[in-house]
């Protein structure tokens, strides 16, 4: 599916973290040359330790990753493993002799971020395959068209994993949230972590272990660069 609007190059990237990622991941190879991989074709510490400094990503920050690591290997900065898969998918770089090197397409995108977005986001949102993220064996029901439409109707107020799983799946709220923990991670790695990556929606999370929530809602990115079915039906939206 195509649910992008044109490339515009004014629409409102800053929440685009993939994009970011990409953008940064790009300048470095072009100042510094290629990024080393190990014999399993991962990118080596050196690369990894920049890119968490770097990135400053929401929840990965080099802080939260080095409480729990001595050192950094790409498995333990999980954007960084699948912005790799992204950029190997999308064609914007390529292992070549134990590096890791752009091609024209990436140099070409450098200066079109619009452009370079929509490419990076199609992959991160149907191409690449998030399940070897979840704990479940169980696939997710459900494709992208029902996911996106769906979204863009309930996200117009904050709302949660739970709720959303609700619509999609029926069952009550309250039942989701103590019993269905499989459902809602699901949900989580294969459609809503992908489009807060993207920029297409804001998290907001409360709470710690077991009392923790995350509330979703779209962002001005979302609006400007989607087109979906369910606009005619968008209008203020009180929850009861």
């Amino acid at each position: 599916m195509n649910p992008f609007r044109s490339p515009d190059n004014n629409l409102p990237l800053s929440h685009a973290l993939i994009l970011k990622a990409a953008l940064l991941t790009i300048g470095y190879i072009e100042e510094n040359g290629p990024i080393g991989l190990t014999p399993s074709k991962a990118l080596k510490r050196y690369f990894v330790a920049w890119a968490a400094e770097t990135f400053d990503w929401p929840a990965y920050t080099v802080e939260d990753l080095y409480a729990v690591n001595k050192v950094l290997n790409e498995h333990d900065f999980p954007p960084l493993v699948i912005l790799h898969e992204v950029l190997l998918s999308a064609k914007l770089a390529r292992h070549f002799k134990g590096t890791l090197r752009l091609t024209d397409l990436a140099r070409k995108l450098q200066s079109e971020p619009a452009r370079l977005w929509i490419l990076l986001t199609t992959h991160l949102l149907f191409v690449v395959d998030h399940s070897p993220y979840t704990r479940s064996d169980e696939p997710l029901f459900g494709n992208w068209d029902i996911f996106l439409n769906v979204i863009n109707i309930e996200a117009q107020v904050a709302v949660t994993e739970e709720r959303l799983c609700a619509v999609l799946y029926g069952g009550k709220e309250e039942d989701i949230r103590h019993r269905d923990f499989k459902l809602t991670a699901s949900l989580y790695v294969h459609v809503l972590r992908p489009l807060y990556w993207a920029g297409l929606l804001n998290e907001h999370r409360t709470g710690t272990g077991l009392h923790r929530r995350n509330f979703y809602t779209k962002t001005p990115l979302w609006t400007a660069a989607l087109k979906l079915e369910t606009d005619r039906h968008l209008q203020p939206m009180t929850r009861h």
